[in-house]
């Protein structure tokens, strides 16, 4: 190859954006953004690999699972080629098929992998629009010429769930004939109402491309397979690698195949039902979501990477688009197919949405405390011979169980070899703090974060609480210096509950209020994780007395769903 031509090569490789699935700060533990299906027992799945041990060792056959999906299918084993999920299937066809000069036909939008492939091949994309509604036929139909040698399809269609009918796929490969191959990738096809896999069989002009990352929940293990007429499954296999999937994801899917029939098809089914409830429950809070025959929703809302954001701090992913998208304001929500993880789902969704009460946390959100609480520590701890700065009390109210400022006092004491009493400590910071100690009191160095105009206008929307760990005496006294008595319907203090982290003050606070959902607005991780823990939607401030960058990465790294530079950014997120 002339150097030249390598060039060439290399800049089209490099004109095509690497796949990288989007990141978020936020810790998840329930993941709806990947459209992955439910694991298989735990029990058979140990059984099952343990019964493999003997075959890591040696190259894998995919022969038995070839055969095994020829009888399934009914056609002959050489017209299966197992793949490394349906995505190796897709990349050998337009390795095969595709090249300059020569263009795929697909529909917009769709598997964001297929205009990779092409494009990596030297082929242009011939898009037909199609976000929702019928399958556009004619427009597809006629977009396939002779420079078009292969026509792609998803159906369901990633990412809007759309389906395509028995007449449409028969319409494309008639307009296809001998010049162009169709290639139908059925990868969540199990979900859909119509099964088109008996007609593709049929056509000879069909390959077709599925997947056991989806409802039978082996994304992990990377098994797919394409159906082809025997001299294009020749031609796949001459592209790919000779042992493209591994002896343990071979024998865990013929195994899988056999046994999880009846597991997946309650899966499916419970998925379903959860697509439909989904989608209701989209609309109703303000959502429009497409009509979908795959495992997710894909719903257009206003703000939705604002959405995004909230349902990462309840610690859910779901999957949401670049601002150059199309579907920039639209999220795609995988349903759980789970009882438990549904019901969190919906929960988190509406409080994300319509949040129907707003919390606040006192010290570092409505009150700035550098000068009184934090200043408070400081010299309680100068009584008692140690030498504190305000970085080293920054620090020390960012870590885990920090809501009492006695008890933090305390624990910087310890830690710099003064193993001081609790009651006594108590006793000094209160003196000093209340200006019992023969000096001006502390508190009076406190100001308010927020007006009472800001507050006001919020409480006109939804009914507003303080949340705590200061006693009743001080927070009381706070509200009635600075003009704020009066605006909140509870203030839950010290005394009512046990401390954050616990969730259990922002429980009672909402039972006071008589609401189910809400958001806990705090600037310490302690706030974020006893929101999270309660189920409302973390929202964090950073506090006048830390670094913002700091603060920042440290609040969304314990999960806060979004940080704000003051409480008065509260109104533009309620907007």
């Amino acid at each position: 190859m002339s150097a030249l031509a390598s060039g060439a090569v290399q800049a089209r490789v490099r004109a095509v954006a690497r796949y990288e699935p989007p990141a978020r700060p936020q810790p998840v533990d329930l993941r709806l953004d990947s459209n992955e299906g439910a694991p298989p027992p735990a029990a058979w799945l140990a059984r099952v690999v343990a019964d493999c041990a003997g075959g890591v060792s040696r190259y894998a056959n995919a022969r038995a699972l070839e055969d095994g999906l020829a009888r399934r299918f009914g056609v002959d084993s050489a017209q299966i080629v197992v793949t490394a999920g349906a995505d190796d299937a897709l990349e050998r066809v337009c390795r095969c098929l595709l090249g300059p000069g020569r263009a795929l036909v697909l529909t917009t939008p769709t598997f964001e992998m297929m205009p990779r492939y092409a494009a990596l091949a030297g082929a242009q994309v011939r898009e037909v629009p199609w976000l929702d509604g019928p399958f556009p036929r004619a427009a597809f139909c006629a977009a396939v010429t002779v420079d078009t040698p292969l026509a792609y399809i998803a159906s369901p269609n990633n990412p809007t769930g759309g389906a395509i009918t028995r007449d449409d796929l028969r319409a494309v490969s008639e307009a296809a004939g001998d010049s162009t191959v169709v290639l139908l990738d059925l990868a969540y096809t199990e979900f859909a109402d119509d099964d088109l896999m008996p007609l593709a069989l049929e056509l000879p002009n069909v390959i077709v491309a599925c997947t056991l990352s989806k409802a039978w929940g082996l994304a992990g293990m990377r098994v797919g397979w394409a159906i082809a007429p025997q001299d294009l499954a020749g031609d796949l296999r001459r592209v790919g690698q000779p042992y493209a999937v591994s002896t343990l994801s071979l024998h865990v899917a013929a195994r899988w195949l056999d046994d999880g029939a009846a597991f997946v098809a309650g899966r499916v089914e419970r998925i379903r039902h959860e697509r439909r409830a989904l989608a209701s429950c989209a609309r109703e809070l303000g959502g429009d979501p497409l009509e979908s025959s795959a495992n997710f929703v894909l719903v257009r809302l206003p703000k939705a990477p604002l959405v995004a954001d909230l349902l990462a701090g309840c610690g859910i992913a779901v999957r949401r688009f670049p601002p150059s998208s199309p579907l920039a304001d639209c999220l795609r929500i995988t349903c759980p197919g789970d009882g438990a993880a549904f019901e969190r789902l919906v929960a988190a969704f509406g409080s994300a949405m319509q949040p129907e009460a707003i919390l606040f946390d006192m010290d570092g959100v409505l009150a700035d405390v550098s000068g009184s609480y934090r200043r408070a520590i400081v010299e309680t701890a100068r009584t008692f011979g140690v030498t504190l700065t305000e970085a080293d009390v920054a620090e020390a109210k960012s870590r885990p169980d920090s809501n009492n400022d006695w008890r933090v006092t305390r624990r910087l004491l310890v830690e710099r070899g003064v193993d001081a009493d609790i009651g006594e400590v108590t006793a000094r910071f209160e003196a000093i703090y209340c200006g019992e100690a023969g000096t001006e009191p502390l508190w009076r160095c406190e100001r308010s974060l927020i007006d009472r105009a800001t507050l006001e206008a919020l409480a006109a929307c939804r009914p507003l609480g303080v949340v705590t760990g200061r006693p009743r005496r001080d927070a009381e006294r706070f509200l009635a210096a600075h003009g704020l008595a009066g605006i909140f319907r509870t203030v839950v203090c010290m005394e009512d509950a046990p401390l954050k982290p616990d969730p259990a003050p922002l429980r009672l606070a909402m039972d006071r209020l008589g609401v189910g959902r809400a958001w806990y607005v705090g600037d310490t991780p302690d706030d974020v994780v006893a929101a999270r823990a309660g189920g409302l939607v973390p929202i964090a401030c950073v506090s006048p007395s830390d670094d913002a960058v700091v603060a920042r990465q440290r609040l969304l790294g314990v999960g806060a769903a979004v940080v704000l530079s003051s409480v008065r950014e509260l109104r533009e997120l309620l907007a």
